[in-house]
C-alpha cells in the first residue's frame, strides 16, 4: 500500500475533515470535542466557538417554526443516555446569523471497552433536495390540475358533440335581423357582457356561439350552462364545482363550469330561471372574478367574458322582487334582442334553404327545394316555436318525402294563425301552442315522439314551462 496512504488511514480526523458531512463529536457530558470543516461552513459556527461547550443551545435550540426545543428532547442528546443508534429527517440547525436550514442527520454512539463514552452526530443540509422535492409537487399538482381540467372539458366537450342536432338562424336579410347581426359584430371583440333576448327557438344559443366565434377568445372553451336543467343545489356545484365529500354523493372533486370557461366565455342560458340564492353568489362571481368550490376554502379566480340569455322579462321579474336589480344591471350591459320568426317572415325561404342543406346531410337525402304553395304555407303560419319550430317541421317533412322537391304535408292550425288578430300575451300563445302540441303526443313528454322532442327542447325544460305557465292534463 502507498506510504502516504497509510499515513493518511493512520489518522482518522483526517478522514473526517474531508468529508462533506458535517461531523460533531461529544463526550458524555454533552459537550462537543470534535468540530469538522463542513460543521463550520454549514452552521457559521467555528470550531473553537463551540468545543467543550453543550452546542444545543447554539444551533439546535428550536423546532423550524419556532417552538422551544428542549436539550432533554434532543435526538443527540438521548442517543448519550441510552446508547441507541438515531435516524432523524426532519429538523433544523440555526446557523450563527439567525436562519435556519433543514437537516438529516444520524446519531450514532460511541463505546470504548464496553463502556459508553459519547456520541458522534453526521449531518447534511438538504435544503436543494427539500426545494427540488417542493418544486416536484407543485409541479406534479399543476400538472394534476391541467389534467383535471382536459378531462372535464373533454367530458363537456363529447356532452356538447352529443347533443341533439341544432340548425342554422343566422340567417336572412329582414331588417330587424340585419340589425341583430350589427350588433353582434360591435360588441363581439369586447369582453362586454352581453345579454340575449327572445322567444324560446329563436336561436339565442347560436347568438352566442357567434359572439364568441368573433371574440378574441374563440380559440379557448365556450361552456354553456342551462339555468333551468338544474335544481338549485345542483345549480351551485354544477357552476362553481366541488370538493370530495362536499354533500352526499360528492366521492370525488369536479370542476365548475366557471372553472372551465376560465380565459374562455360562459354561456348561462335561461338565467331567469336561477334562485334568488344562485343570483347572490353570481352576481359575487361578476363583480370579483373569484368563487369557492361548494364544501372547499381555496379562493379560485377566473377570467372568464360572461353571456346570458333568456326569454322573460328581466325587468318586470325585477319589479316582483324575482330577480336582483343589482344583477339586472350588471347582465344588461349590451342587450341584443333576437327576433321572433313571425317578425322576420322574409327570411324564412333562405333559413329553409340552409336547413335542408343540413338536412340532407344528416338523413342522406337529396331534396332540391320546396315548393311554392308550401312557401305560403310555411310565411302564413304564426310560428309561435319560431325557428326551432321550423327546424322540427322541415325534419319530419324530408323523413317522409320521396320527391326531390319538398311537399308540406302538415296542416298548420287555423287557431294559431288567429292568434295574430287577437290581442293576446306571449306567454298565453306559447301556453296555447305547448298544449296542442301535448295533446297531439297523447301528453307524452319524454322519448322521440314525445312533446319535448317535437318543441326542440330538454324534457326537464318542458316540464318547467309547463309549471311556469300552469299547463296541467285535464282529466
Amino acid at each position: 500500500m502507498n506510504s502516504d496512504i497509510t499515513k493518511f488511514l493512520a489518522h482518522p480526523q483526517l478522514l473526517l475533515n474531508a468529508v462533506g458531512e458535517g461531523v460533531y463529536g461529544f463526550d458524555k457530558a454533552g459537550n462537543a470535542v470534535f468540530i469538522n470543516p463542513a460543521a463550520e461552513q454549514m452552521t457559521g459556527w467555528a470550531a473553537d466557538e463551540l468545543l467543550g461547550k453543550n452546542i444545543h443551545q447554539y444551533h439546535h435550540h428550536s423546532h423550524a417554526n419556532g417552538d422551544p426545543y428542549p436539550s432533554d428532547e434532543c435526538n443527540i442528546y438521548n442517543t448519550m443516555r441510552d446508547g441507541m443508534e438515531r435516524k432523524i429527517t426532519d429538523e433544523v440547525f440555526w446557523r450563527k446569523d439567525g436562519s435556519c436550514f433543514p437537516v438529516e442527520y444520524t446519531s450514532t454512539p460511541v463505546y470504548k471497552d464496553g463502556e459508553l463514552i459519547g456520541a458522534v452526530a453526521v449531518f447534511r443540509d438538504v435544503s436543494q433536495q427539500r426545494l427540488a422535492d417542493s418544486n416536484l409537487r407543485a409541479a406534479l399538482k399543476k400538472v394534476q390540475d391541467l389534467t383535471e381540467k382536459l378531462q372535464a372539458e373533454n367530458s363537456y366537450l363529447q356532452d356538447e358533440i352529443n347533443e341533439s342536432w341544432r340548425g342554422s338562424g343566422l340567417e336572412g336579410n329582414s331588417p330587424k335581423f340585419i340589425t341583430m347581426l350589427q350588433k353582434i359584430e360591435l360588441v363581439a371583440k369586447t369582453d362586454s357582457t352581453v345579454l340575449i333576448l327572445g322567444e324560446n327557438g329563436t336561436g339565442k344559443e347560436l347568438v352566442a356561439r357567434n359572439l364568441h366565434q368573433l371574440s378574441q377568445r374563440k380559440n379557448t372553451p365556450l361552456v354553456k350552462v342551462n339555468c333551468a336543467a338544474f335544481s338549485a343545489n345542483l345549480l351551485e356545484s354544477e357552476l362553481f364545482g366541488h370538493e370530495k365529500g362536499a354533500f352526499t354523493g360528492a366521492s370525488e372533486k369536479r370542476l365548475g363550469r366557471f372553472e372551465l370557461a376560465d380565459k374562455g366565455t360562459l354561456f348561462l342560458d335561461e338565467i331567469g330561471e336561477l334562485s334568488l340564492d344562485a343570483q347572490s353568489k353570481l352576481l359575487r362571481v361578476l363583480q370579483e372574478r373569484e368563487f369557492e368550490r361548494v364544501g372547499g376554502s381555496k379562493t379560485i379566480k377566473v377570467d372568464i367574458r360572461i353571456i346570458t340569455a333568456t326569454n322573460q322579462d328581466l325587468l318586470t321579474m325585477v319589479e316582483q322582487g324575482k330577480f336582483r336589480m343589482d344583477l339586472y344591471y350588471r347582465l344588461n350591459v349590451f342587450p341584443i334582442l333576437v327576433p321572433a320568426l313571425r317578425d322576420r317572415i322574409e327570411d324564412i325561404p333562405m333559413l329553409c334553404h340552409s336547413i335542408l342543406t343540413q338536412l340532407n346531410h344528416k338523413l342522406n337525402k337529396d331534396i332540391k327545394g320546396i315548393s311554392n304553395k308550401s312557401l305560403r304555407e310555411l310565411t302564413g303560419y304564426h310560428w309561435p316555436g319560431n325557428i326551432r319550430e321550423l327546424q322540427n317541421i322541415l325534419e319530419r317533412e324530408v323523413i317522409l318525402s320521396n320527391s326531390s322537391t319538398l311537399q308540406i304535408q302538415q296542416k298548420f292550425s287555423k287557431k294559431l294563425v288567429m292568434t295574430r288578430s287577437i290581442n293576446k300575451t306571449l306567454a298565453e300563445v306559447e301556453k296555447a301552442y305547448i298544449i296542442e302540441v301535448l295533446t297531439d303526443c297523447q301528453w307524452k313528454i319524454g322519448g322521440d315522439m314525445g312533446a319535448a322532442n317535437i318543441l326542440g327542447l330538454p324534457d326537464s325544460t318542458l316540464r318547467s314551462r309547463m309549471k311556469k305557465l300552469k299547463i296541467q292534463r285535464r282529466p
